[in-house]
């Protein structure tokens, strides 16, 4: 059985390091641009996610807590609750879309550690 990585791998916490020598990903957790990546990421990923548990879990509380009103008709036979159910694909594909474009930023971000961790490295 082969062991050959088959893609890029993260240095490892502290390992093989002289004493006193801090590891890449150390260098980089301490960074303000890393900081600011993980708070940009939970700032869109946290509102996202509970908004959409919040949607997805509206259909079945509202279809046994509401009937009357799920099952009001709105399009020959299609009633409220069919068009609540379907509208949870297109909210699933607005909030992909929304979290692409929340992406690039988040792109940004990794771009200017890229770019501080090699102007450290020609520091050196």
């Amino acid at each position: 059985m082969s062991t050959a990585s088959t893609g890029p791998t993260l240095p490892q916490r502290g390992g093989g390091q002289a004493p006193g020598k801090q590891s890449q990903w150390d260098r980089v957790a301490k960074m303000d641009e890393f900081k600011l990546l993980l708070l940009a990421k939970k700032g869109f990923v946290i509102p996202a996610t509970i908004f959409f548990v919040v949607y997805y879990f509206a259909l079945p509380v509202l279809v046994g807590y509401a009937p009357e009103m799920m099952d009001k008709r709105v399009l020959g036979p299609v009633n409220l609750a069919y068009l609540f159910a379907l509208s949870q694909f297109f909210m699933a594909w607005a909030i992909a879309w929304l979290y692409v474009r929340a992406a690039r930023k988040f792109d940004d971000f990794g771009a200017r550690i890229m770019q501080r961790l090699e102007h450290d490295e020609e520091g050196k």
